[in-house]
């Protein structure tokens, strides 16, 4: 029998350059470039958890809350279920009220417990385990540490022009920063809309400009001149602080490079987060940069 000779026959050629073209074509949409994705539209209907009555603290422990120098914390300072808060003064409460285990700080601890297990919840998209956060600019979406986190230099939140864009980091065990790492906003990005669920315990290095709503597990240290524009809520533990600002900025449609402004954060600085050099405070806000201090009011 003689053998058939493909390069006699011209049919079934077609198919096959048909499904040559096709991987071609598929190739780019398969690469990995190791860039953090942009979110998709599953992820573009997210929403932020309702804070309940911890809306309004801006600090909130389990055990205790305990400062060194001059903090200042704009908005509700507690602790619940336990009743120590030390070292105010020298630290200041502005605009805002301390609750040692009463029945508010109480009520806000079951909201930060409810709000924990909404965060817990969402589906993870964005697997960043064993990454650096430092150095990467992310979009909105649920991104995951099934360990530690790290932040090393600085961090850009995108929100692509959508104010309502909501960013949520869930953290396995802990979170830390290096001195001098900053959280910031782009393009709309806001604090209120920026949740880190940490399974244990948070710590700021010095000189740390941070933004979103931290819910630890167990505890939150604040080292030297560490700014918040957001929230420090832990649930079992301490909350520890160092000559801190903790405040929070304008949920507004406007953003920019500099973070968002306005309320009682200020506005000014360049791109650490919130605030600069001083802010100028709506009822006593606080600049976040290193040298930030807090306005008149």
């Amino acid at each position: 029998m003689k053998a058939n000779n493909p390069s006699s026959h011209t049919t079934g050629r077609a198919p096959a350059s048909l499904a040559i073209l096709a991987l071609v074509a598929a190739g780019p949409f398969a690469c990995d470039t190791g860039q953090p994705p942009s979110v998709g539209p599953a992820q573009s209907a997210l929403t932020a958890p309702p804070l309940g009555a911890a809306a309004s603290f801006r600090v909130l422990g389990g055990s205790t809350v305990t400062n060194t120098g001059a903090t200042t914390v704009s908005g509700d300072l507690g602790v619940a279920p336990g009743l120590a808060i030390t070292g105010f003064p020298p630290g200041l409460v502005l605009g805002g009220v301390m609750h040692a285990g009463d029945a508010t700080a109480l009520d806000a601890q079951n909201d930060v417990t409810a709000a924990y297990i909404v965060l817990a919840g969402n589906a993870c998209a964005h697997d960043l385990t064993g990454q650096d956060l430092g150095g990467l600019t992310l979009t909105q979406g649920v991104y995951c540490f099934s360990s530690s986190a790290q932040l090393t230099g600085k961090l850009v939140l995108d929100a692509q022009g959508d104010p309502s864009a909501v960013f949520i980091f869930q953290i396995g065990s802990s979170l830390t920063t290096a001195s001098g790492a900053s959280v910031v906003f782009t393009n709309g990005g806001q604090d209120c809309a920026a949740f880190w669920q940490i399974g244990s315990s948070a710590t700021l290095g010095t000189d740390t400009v941070f933004a979103g709503s931290m819910l630890a597990l167990t505890s939150i240290t604040l080292d030297t001149r560490a700014s918040v524009s957001g929230r420090a809520l832990a649930r079992n533990g301490a909350v520890t602080m160092d000559t801190n600002h903790v405040f929070a900025g304008a949920c507004a449609d406007t953003g920019s490079d500099a973070g968002v402004g306005g309320g009682d954060a200020g506005v000014g600085g360049s791109d650490a987060g919130v605030g600069g050099s001083g802010g100028t405070g709506g009822s006593g806000g606080c600049g976040a940069g290193p040298s930030g201090g807090c306005g008149a009011g």
